[in-house]
C-alpha cells in the first residue's frame, strides 16, 4: 500500500532551506570526502534497489505504468546513473591542469579545481518521476546539497519519496519538500546555488524568472513540438513500429516523444498501413484492455488531449476513443493533418501522432524552421545526403537517426555533464618572486623601455596575413 501524500508545511519550507545551506557551509570538509559522496551515490541506489515492489507499484497506482516501462524508463535508468557516477566520480573531481592556457600563464602554475556549487534545487516533473531525479546523482556526485521537489500529480511516488529517502541519505544535506503551487512558490523565493527544471515551458519561463532575481544559474530540461522526418527510401517498417513505440510509451507523456511525422505525400499510404500492422500487434485485444499501455496522468490532461482530438480536421486512422473517469486515451493516429491544425499548436504530450503531408523533405525543413526550435529530431534514412540536408539546415537540442527515445533533449545534466553541472571550476595560480625578473614593466613609473618590454612579453602577433574584406566599408 502506498503511503498517503502529505504536503510541506509553508512554514517549514525555508527552515529546510537554512538547515540545509548551514549543513553545507558547516559540512564542506564531508562534502569533500569522495568517499562520502560515494556512500551517498550508493545508498541512493539502494533506496530504490532494495524497494523495488513498492516503486512499482507506487508508479503503477500514479499512472497505470505498466512494471516494464517502470523499470525500462525510470528504475534501470536511475540505477544506470548511480553505479556511473559511483564508477567514475573519483577521476572526474580530479584537480586538473590547464588545457587551454595560453603561455603567457605557464608560469603561474594554474590548476582547476572541481569545486561544488553550493546548495540545490530540483524540481522533478510527473511523468517520469525516479528518472528526472537522476540531477540529484549529479549533485551529490559533486559534493551538493539538494532539496528535492517531486510533482503533486504522482501523490503515490511523491510520498514514497518523502519516506524513503531519509532512510539512506544524510538528512542534514538532502530533503524532500512535497507540495504543489504553494510550496513550490516558496521554494522559489529563496536563494539557491543552482535550480534544475524539468518540465513544460510555461512553467519553466516562472522558475527562470524567479532564478533572475538571485542571479541563480538555471537549467531547463523542457518539452516541445519533436519532429520526425521519413526519407522515402527508408525501412517503413521498422519506421512506424518504433515511431509508435516512442509514441505510445508511458501513454505518450515524454518530453522527447516524437510529436508529429512530417510524410511526404508519396509514402503516406504505405506508410499508414505499415502503422495499423504495427498498432494491431502491439494491442491485439485493444490498448484499454491491454497490461501494456499506461493511463494520463490526471482527467485534467486527458481533457487537454481530448480537446485536441475535438478540434482537429485531421481524419483519425485509429484510436481516438477517450475515458475521463479512467484517465484512458486509445493510442492514436490522425492523417491529412495541416500545421494550423489543433494537433500542431502545442506539445501533445500524449498517445496521438499526427501525420503532416509535406511534398518533399524541403517543405518539412521549412516547416520545422518556422516554428519554436525542437527539443529533439527524429531522421528515418539511410541516404547521407538526405541526412546531411537536414542537420545542416535545421537546429535542436539533439537528434537522433532511425530510432526515438534513446537520447536526450537539451540541458547537461546526465553521467560527467551532471558532475560538470553542479561543479564550480575554480582557476587557481600561484606566482613566484622571480617572475619580476620578467615582469617588472607592470610597475610604475612607466616608459618606453618598459612599453617595448611588456610589447614583447603579453601582445600576440595575429595567426595570419590580413584577409580580404569581406565588408561593405573599405578600411581607411
Amino acid at each position: 500500500m502506498s503511503p498517503t501524500l502529505v504536503y510541506t508545511p509553508i512554514d517549514e519550507i525555508p527552515k529546510i532551506h537554512a538547515s540545509v545551506v548551514a549543513a553545507f557551509d558547516n559540512g564542506t570538509g564531508k562534502l569533500a570526502n569522495l568517499s562520502f559522496r560515494k556512500n551517498q551515490l550508493l545508498q541512493l541506489g539502494y533506496a530504490f534497489q532494495d524497494n523495488l515492489k513498492r516503486w512499482e507499484e507506487a508508479l503503477a497506482s500514479d499512472m497505470g505504468r505498466p512494471r516494464m516501462e517502470s523499470h525500462m524508463s525510470d528504475i534501470s535508468g536511475m540505477l544506470s546513473e548511480v553505479t556511473f557516477a559511483y564508477n567514475n566520480v573519483s577521476s572526474w573531481a580530479k584537480d586538473s591542469g590547464p588545457t587551454n592556457w595560453t603561455p603567457t600563464w605557464a608560469a603561474f602554475s594554474p590548476t582547476i579545481r572541481k569545486e561544488p556549487v553550493g546548495v540545490v534545487l530540483i524540481i522533478t516533473p510527473f511523468n517520469f518521476p525516479i528518472w528526472t531525479l537522476t540531477p540529484l546523482v549529479g549533485a551529490i556526485s559533486a559534493g551538493c546539497p539538494a532539496v528535492i521537489k517531486p510533482s503533486e500529480l504522482t501523490p503515490a511516488t511523491s510520498a514514497l519519496l518523502a519516506e524513503i529517502l531519509p532512510q539512506y541519505l544524510d538528512q542534514s544535506l538532502y530533503r524532500v519538500v512535497n507540495g504543489a503551487v504553494a510550496e513550490t512558490t516558496k521554494l522559489l523565493e529563496l536563494r539557491w546555488d543552482h535550480i534544475m527544471y524539468t518540465g513544460s515551458g510555461s512553467v519553466g519561463r516562472i522558475v527562470a524568472t524567479a532564478a533572475a532575481r538571485h542571479l541563480t544559474p538555471v537549467t531547463l530540461e523542457l518539452g516541445g513540438k519533436s519532429p520526425v522526418f521519413i526519407d522515402p527510401g527508408a525501412d517503413l517498417a521498422l519506421a512506424a513500429r518504433r515511431i509508435l513505440w516512442g509514441k505510445f510509451v508511458n501513454a505518450g507523456q515524454t518530453c522527447i516523444a516524437p510529436d508529429h511525422v512530417l510524410i511526404p505525400e508519396s509514402i503516406k499510404d504505405k506508410f499508414v498501413k505499415e502503422c495499423q500492422e504495427v498498432y494491431q500487434s502491439f494491442y491485439p485485444e485493444g490498448p484499454e484492455k491491454s497490461d501494456s499501455f499506461g493511463r494520463i496522468i490526471s482527467t485534467r490532461h486527458a481533457e487537454r488531449i481530448k480537446g485536441y482530438l475535438d478540434q482537429t480536421k485531421g481524419e483519425i486512422v485509429f484510436g481516438g476513443e477517450v475515458n475521463l473517469e479512467t484517465k484512458f486515451v486509445a493510442p492514436t493516429l490522425v492523417k491529412n493533418v495541416t500545421p494550423d491544425d489543433s494537433l500542431m499548436q502545442d506539445e501533445i504530450f500524449g498517445p496521438v501522432l499526427p501525420l503532416v503531408t509535406v511534398k518533399d523533405v524541403n517543405e518539412g525543413i521549412r516547416l520545422v524552421n518556422s516554428r519554436d526550435r525542437p527539443l529533439t529530431l527524429y531522421i528515418f534514412s539511410n541516404d547521407t545526403k538526405f541526412k546531411s540536408l537536414i542537420l545542416g539546415s535545421t537546429i535542436s537540442g539533439s537528434v537522433l537517426i532511425n530510432d526515438v527515445l534513446m537520447q536526450g533533449g537539451s540541458g547537461n545534466y546526465k553521467g560527467k555533464f551532471g558532475f560538470d553541472t553542479f561543479t564550480h571550476l575554480r582557476p587557481t595560480l600561484t606566482s613566484s618572486k622571480w617572475l619580476d625578473l620578467i615582469l617588472n614593466f607592470r610597475y610604475p613609473p612607466y616608459n618606453d623601455d618598459k612599453f617595448k618590454a611588456m610589447s614583447k612579453q603579453v601582445m600576440p602577433s595575429l595567426p595570419a596575413a590580413r584577409p580580404t574584406p569581406t565588408g561593405t566599408t573599405k578600411p581607411q
